[in-house]
């Protein structure tokens, strides 16, 4: 499946018109109570929970309205009302933004960051099993784009006569690696020699920078291996290669449907790292933080909440956290564990988080 077969036209923008206060608090209840229990919510609930001063009938009454209205729906005639995605829009939209986070996860997360040391690729894939800890959806951390980080140091491991490991530690942190097969077997002179003239040509270059052409040695098996060295930095240095994604908690996606098929496209989606990079991206770009249902425009999603936010580094974008879940996510929690997440992990990418 390809980008193209899963997203569909841009979406209208949905629109909720004003409610008046008592069916707004109403359809607070509705979401708030159904979030938490997944069960069709009655007006009696409503008006314990709400403290509405109205009776039972008046309450139904506006309920009744908020489904001709298109916020709520009644899955059988007997039962409560359930939220549709223009009530879950309401909601979110009125949430004022996001809330703070509870004491105990703003404990595991200050907790996280003071141990969270070690290669930049590691951390950012022990952040989503974080996030999904912590909202119990499924978390997608785009990392930094390493295309324009410059060159901070390089190396040449030999593993064997004709292999060779490239290492080279870019100025964000990351560290990436690559073997490469050599045509001459080389002696341990030749890889320290090859090692100084590839450290010489790339140190303090942007990684997709990095030249082609380097001047000759006089030693012709010094000259490959360092052209070896070059192609490999340049490689590492493509699109493809220096935005990843990590993804978390991935099998909850099973606990929030009772479809399986549902299951098998969310996570087929999920499998597909430029299409999920592509679509966080995008409800970025439309000035979004949360995308309910039909939103975002992928169909396989069309049961899904998506809830961005970029990371910045020094005002700059430095990636993107994403948390999927069903549209009957918890969105106050989402959107605080997202804030502060990316908070700290900007901070930790700029190396101010100590």
């Amino acid at each position: 499946m390809t980008t193209a077969d899963t997203r569909r036209s841009e979406p209208a923008p949905q629109t909720a018109s004003d409610l008046d206060g008592r069916k707004a608090a109403i359809l607070n209840a509705v979401v708030t109570e159904y979030i938490g229990s997944g069960q069709p919510v009655g007006s009696q609930y409503v008006v314990e929970a709400a403290g509405i001063s109205v009776s039972s009938a008046t309450v139904r009454a506006d309920m009744a309205a908020l489904e001709r209205d298109g916020y709520l729906a009644q899955p059988h005639t007997s039962a409560g009302r359930i939220p549709t995605d223009k009530g879950y829009r309401f909601f979110v939209d009125h949430l004022g933004g996001p809330g703070p986070l509870g004491p105990g996860e703003r404990q595991q997360v200050r907790k996280f960051f003071d141990h969270a040391h070690g290669e930049i690729e590691q951390m950012l894939e022990r952040t989503s099993g974080l996030l999904a800890n912590l909202t119990d959806c499924t978390a997608m951390v785009v990392g930094p784009s390493h295309e324009s980080a410059t060159v901070r140091s390089v190396q040449l491991v030999g593993l064997g006569p004709h292999l060779v490991l490239v290492v080279v530690v870019l100025a964000d942190g990351a560290v990436q690696k690559q073997t490469i097969d050599l045509h001459d077997a080389v002696d341990d002179a030749v890889m320290a020699e090859a090692g100084r003239r590839l450290a010489a040509h790339a140190l303090g270059v942007p990684l997709a920078q990095v030249g082609a052409e380097v001047g000759p040695s006089g030693d012709p098996v010094v000259d490959r291996v360092v052209g070896a060295g070059v192609a490999a930095l340049r490689s590492l240095g493509t699109v493809e290669g220096g935005e990843q994604l990590f993804v978390g908690g991935s099998s909850r996606m099973a606990a929030a449907f009772d479809a399986v098929d549902t299951v098998r496209s969310v996570l087929s989606i999920l499998e597909q790292q430029l299409v999920v990079v592509s679509l966080l991206r995008d409800i970025l770009d439309t000035g979004l933080n949360v995308a309910i249902g039909t939103e975002h425009g992928v169909e396989p999603l069309a049961s899904c909440a998506i809830v961005v936010m970029p990371v910045s580094v020094g005002g700059h974008e430095a990636g993107t956290i994403g948390l999927l879940g069903p549209t009957r996510m918890n969105y106050p929690l989402a959107l605080a564990a997202a804030r502060v997440v990316g908070d700290r992990l900007g901070q930790r990418l700029a190396g101010t988080d100590r």
